[in-house]
């Protein structure tokens, strides 16, 4: 379904912008899905807006979904392929383990399914001395990590997820996490995969970790993301899905009945969020100096679609930068300004303008009455 840009231009160079127009038609239930959790956000992954929310700036545990963090870090950190012998200390951990023993010979790529699959606290942990050091150091990396993603009302206290005081996110800030993880392609990867075989011992041999994230194999389009689990935290999940071209990010923190709720949560975003190509109805044309066209008509260079909702829509922008003329003797295709997509005023991208067609050059005429012609046109 394409989406067209109300278009009105004062022909200047600068900035002008276009407010997007007529609504869309979306599905007739429009009911939100209410949850069970304490906690509970979905948003569109594409533009971080929120879709639905419950308590969603609620601070509280966050179990083992911490390990999107700690895998984040790790994917970013490189050398997956390398190995080592895991921390013997690090690997000495309580709860959900992936089979580490003392000796062992790892990669990070294989911590990486450790911690993202079976949700070993063993895998963190050993990851954690990889990059950094110490466990220590590295919860250091995870709260620079958190502020350089604007995450306000997050904290972490371990690489693992166990419960500790300082240790708590919300299930906003969370989701916003997930977003920037899905962005790395490692992460992306291997937090989708139901199983995988996976190489390490010592000395290494192949083995199958299994994921314990259901909605995996239970929910069509789902692409990942973490489970979790502690006493006190409860419950914890954060599942993503694609459809046609939409992706969204469902959080639910304490929650008995998260299956169910991210599968009504996700059914309940895929009705309201759909892909819109942006278009330029009214035509933008720029003035021609200098041959036998009088003006040519600048487009846009990239076909963009983007997923929104219907309230998205209302607060999409353009600011299109254009030159104030061309010299002829160009081709089709000459790029002639950009085009700058915002939503809620903050930027989504950007693609050129470029021109519809080429455009001849009189090589009879001078320059000094190219220029007179041009000023002829501008003020007849």
């Amino acid at each position: 379904m394409k989406k067209y840009i109300k278009s009105s231009f004062i022909f200047i160079l600068g900035a002008i912008t276009l407010f997007c127009a007529a609504p869309r038609s979306y599905a007739e239930d429009n009911t939100e899905p209410g949850v069970s959790a304490a906690g509970a956000v979905l948003i569109n992954a594409d533009t971080g807006t929120i879709i639905y929310e419950h308590n969603a700036y609620e601070q509280r545990a966050m179990a083992s979904t911490t390990k999107i963090m700690t895998a984040l870090l790790t994917a970013e950190a490189g050398n997956l392929d390398e190995r080592f012998t895991a921390d013997s200390y690090a690997i000495k951990v309580e709860g959900t383990s992936m089979g580490l023993r003392e000796g062992d010979i790892v990669t990070r790529r294989a911590l990486l399914y450790g911690m993202l699959l079976p949700s070993g606290n063993d895998a963190a942990n050993a990851a954690a001395v990889s990059v950094s050091g110490s466990m220590g150091e590295f919860v250091k990396l995870m709260n620079k990590k958190a502020a350089e993603l604007g995450l306000k009302d997050t904290h972490f206290a371990n690489p693992s997820g166990l419960d500790a005081q300082g240790h708590y996110t919300t299930a906003y800030d969370l989701a916003m996490l997930t977003r920037a993880a899905l962005q790395n392609p490692v992460f992306a990867e291997i937090c989708k995969c139901a199983s995988a075989r996976v190489e390490y011992g010592n000395p290494p041999y192949m083995r199958t970790l299994s994921n314990s994230n259901k909605m995996l194999w239970q929910y069509d389009g789902c692409i990942g993301v973490k489970t979790g689990f502690t006493d006190n935290a409860r419950r914890c999940l954060v599942s993503a899905a694609e459809k046609n071209g939409v992706t969204l990010i469902a959080v639910t923190l304490s929650d008995a009945n998260d299956w169910v709720d991210h599968t009504n949560m996700l059914n309940y975003g895929f009705t309201r969020v759909h892909p819109s190509e942006i278009v330029l109805p009214s035509p933008i044309y720029v003035t021609v100096v200098g041959g036998y066209e009088q003006q040519v008509q600048l487009v846009l260079a990239d076909k963009i679609t983007l997923p929104l909702s219907e309230n998205e829509e209302q607060t999409l922008s353009i600011q299109v930068n254009s030159e104030p003329f061309l010299y002829a003797g160009f081709e089709k295709g000459r790029t002639a300004g950009k085009a700058c997509i915002y939503l809620n005023n903050e930027y989504i991208c950007c693609t050129e303008l470029i021109t519809d067609r080429g455009a001849a050059a009189d090589t009879e005429i001078g320059f000094w009455e190219r220029l007179w012609c041009w000023l002829r046109r501008v003020f007849s």
